[in-house]
């Protein structure tokens, strides 16, 4: 994509912005946005819907207590889809905990997303994670680490693999939030990236809230992007709520790590409009008159609603009768995840070992011979 913002210095990057189309949704200059035809365009919409509709149904499953726990992305779906976009079958993921949207994109089923919320027999983790920690080993979707930064390492681990094997054309994602900048393992992992050239796409959705703790308090770099400049790593900066300037900047990216002319920090600036988690007040710490204006006037869907019209991609009553239909998608398979049993018992001695011990076995067998004692929750 010839726009200018990729012609200018790293520094230019690092504090600049790139955008495709303004907030009102109307395009910065329609010749750029030729690469997104109405399929792509499409396809896009409705993945940041499904995530906007399955946060809602997953809340309310939370809410009245039948889920344990829930983090929603509402209002950061473009920065999720738009990335997600620009990767192919081939490339790993590390997410961190709003990126369940990627896997989703990428061909994670509902159903699977939904076993592991509810940790039943179905979940590819076993019931052993907490919920929103889903995983998919068919589209290389890397199970989430609750400890904030840790998986960064993780992915420039999983880069520098492909680069060791000699396994060209892929790249690794590495996903974090702006609180995960301020860790040890971001700055380990960075210059140990830059310095090897691993084939790694930094992602980092800056929603101005780590908690509850607000990215001024958090950081004294201008930019989240300007931390990238120590390490001799290229930064970009776009607009995380333009779905198509976040592709244009991670397709920029990707393609550089493939060709293996090394990383990329990318930063996403957008908005966390929701709470941290459901067990989260944002009211008690933050401004939400100001969330209203991201929630509205900023918000990616109604954004890229608004363009599509302008288009007449999308046609009156279209976004709701989506809606509808992965509302439906949504409810069907929390019905069927809700039927699943627990994991068996015996499972939580998978997986220590490649082989078990004679004292797991042991172990195993005292726990299968003991009596059960009925579950209050079942009827």
């Amino acid at each position: 994509m010839q726009h200018g913002y990729f012609q200018l210095d790293d520094v230019g990057k690092a504090r600049g912005l790139l955008q495709l189309v303004r907030e009102d949704g109307t395009a910065i200059d329609e010749a750029l946005l030729a690469p997104f035809d109405r399929t792509l365009a499409r396809r896009l919409f409705e993945g940041m819907l499904r995530i906007r509709v399955t946060d809602a149904r997953m809340m309310a499953l939370q809410r009245q207590g039948r889920i344990g726990f829930y983090g929603e992305a509402v209002g950061q779906e473009a920065a999720i889809v738009g990335s997600a976009a620009a990767t192919l079958p081939d490339d790993w993921i590390v997410p961190a905990l709003r990126e369940a949207g990627v896997g989703l994109y990428r061909g994670m089923t509902l159903d699977s997303y939904i076993a592991q919320i509810i940790g039943n027999a179905e979940d590819p983790t076993k019931g052993r994670q907490m919920p929103c920690h889903p995983c998919d080993r068919e589209h290389h979707y890397v199970v989430m680490s609750s400890c904030v930064s840790t998986q960064i390492p993780h992915a420039v681990g999983v880069a520098m693999g492909m680069k060791l094997s000699g396994d060209t054309g892929r790249a690794c994602f590495g996903y974090m939030g702006d609180g995960g900048t301020s860790e040890g393992d971001f700055h380990t992992a960075l210059n140990f990236a830059a310095v090897m050239k691993a084939p790694v796409v930094f992602v980092c959705q800056n929603n101005q809230w780590a908690i509850s703790t607000p990215g001024a308090v958090q950081t004294a770099s201008e930019t989240i992007a300007m931390k990238a400049l120590g390490y001799g790593m290229e930064p970009l900066r776009a607009d995380g709520n333009d779905v198509f300037a976040v592709y244009a900047a991670v397709a920029h990216a990707a393609a550089k790590a493939r060709r293996g002319d090394g990383p990329t920090f990318i930063e996403l600036l957008t908005y966390r409009v929701s709470a941290h988690s459901s067990s989260d007040d944002p009211s008690r710490y933050r401004d939400e008159a100001i969330t209203d204006v991201w929630k509205g006037k900023r918000d990616p869907i109604g954004r890229l609603e608004t363009w599509l019209r302008g288009k007449g991609w999308l046609a009156e009553g279209e976004r709701a009768a989506l809606a509808a239909k992965l509302e439906d998608d949504v409810r069907d398979a929390i019905a069927r995840q809700e039927k699943v049993g627990a994991p068996p018992v015996a499972s939580l001695f998978d997986d220590v070992y490649e082989h078990p011990t004679w004292l797991l076995e042991e172990q195993r067998a005292e726990l299968e011979a003991a009596p059960r004692a009925k579950n209050p929750h079942q009827h």
